[in-house]
């Protein structure tokens, strides 16, 4: 989607749907891209408003040791420093993007958190069982799973995702989290949570990302088998599926003309800043959610209803 006028953040274009006519919306960065995955927060522009200064924790998460995958930008560092507010100690598993680590780490302890930052491929079963065994050594328990890492890649036709591309798509975002679930399952407890990312490109089959929408479709799927296989020992386990975020994703996926236009089909006409997802992923993990399981929630500005 091109927008046709620019003025200031606000974007207008011709609307094909309902005729010729002038549809106006939010733009949420201009023009840009990256040239890998995963993308690198601190080269955004603008940066990501990853923390809502008006956010007041009031002990949700109280002495609760959370790990959070891809934690290091984007919505999982949202999450991150939601959860150290609400009193929580944080694990973060990444890939290789080591300055934003770096960033992320030292905001967390200019809160005051604790953290653990651990660098590797969570598509590697033997980085799941790293992850396990340093956070037992650091903090001794396990309480919150988020499974937030993830990649996409955009592709016009079926026939243009190579195999390597689907192979990689699928091991991130699928067999990363199917491992780490795995090794993470028996340390938790009664009251426990485990939250998957899905997407909102699941629920309206998004063209261009095939393989992984194919991926998030999977991720519904196993939430709510996992939530039945779980629920009468009390771990609740839930998806969240975002609409379109300014994370370091999407810089990194999509050609630089469709940045302006994310979030332009929600019926709030914008996209959305990693902060505003953060209170979803506290509910979540908090007792606030002590009756919810096996749920996907949309956080997508009214893209996909019902």
């Amino acid at each position: 989607m091109k927008y046709d006028y620019q003025f200031g953040n606000t974007a207008y274009q011709y609307d094909g749907k309902y005729g010729v006519k002038l549809t106006k919306y939010k733009i949420l960065a201009p023009e840009q891209e990256q040239d890998r995955q995963p993308g690198m927060e601190y080269l955004m522009t603008p940066l990501p408003i990853f923390d809502n200064p008006n956010y007041k924790g009031s002990g949700k998460l109280k002495n609760k040791v959370a790990i959070i995958t891809g934690g290091d930008s984007g919505l999982g560092k949202a999450a991150a420093i939601a959860f150290v507010k609400e009193g929580a100690k944080v694990v973060i598993p990444y890939y290789d993007e080591h300055q934003d680590a770096k960033d992320t780490k030292e905001y967390i302890e200019k809160l005051g958190g604790e953290c653990l930052f651990l660098s590797g491929d969570i598509a590697d079963k033997n980085f799941a069982k790293q992850i396990v065994k340093e956070t037992l050594n650091k903090f001794g328990k396990i309480d919150i799973l988020v499974n937030n890492a993830g990649v996409q890649y955009q592709q016009d036709e079926l026939t243009c995702i190579s195999d390597e591309q689907f192979d990689k798509t699928m091991k991130v975002n699928v067999y990363g989290m199917f491992y780490l679930t795995k090794e993470v399952l028996p340390h938790l407890k009664s009251g426990d949570s485990i939250i998957n990312l899905s997407s909102v490109t699941t629920f309206y089959g998004e063209p261009q990302l095939i393989d992984y929408v194919t991926t998030k479709g999977a991720i519904v799927g196993f939430t709510r088998s996992l939530a039945r296989n779980l629920a009468l020992k009390n771990i609740r386990v839930n998806a969240i599926a975002p609409g379109f975020y300014w994370t370091p994703l999407q810089p990194a996926c999509w050609v630089k003309e469709k940045i302006p236009s994310l979030g332009a089909d929600a019926a709030m006409a914008r996209g959305a800043m990693p902060y505003e997802l953060a209170p979803t992923f506290v509910f979540l993990a908090s007792d606030d959610s002590s009756y919810v399981t096996g749920q996907v929630l949309h956080n997508n500005g009214g893209q996909v209803m019902g």
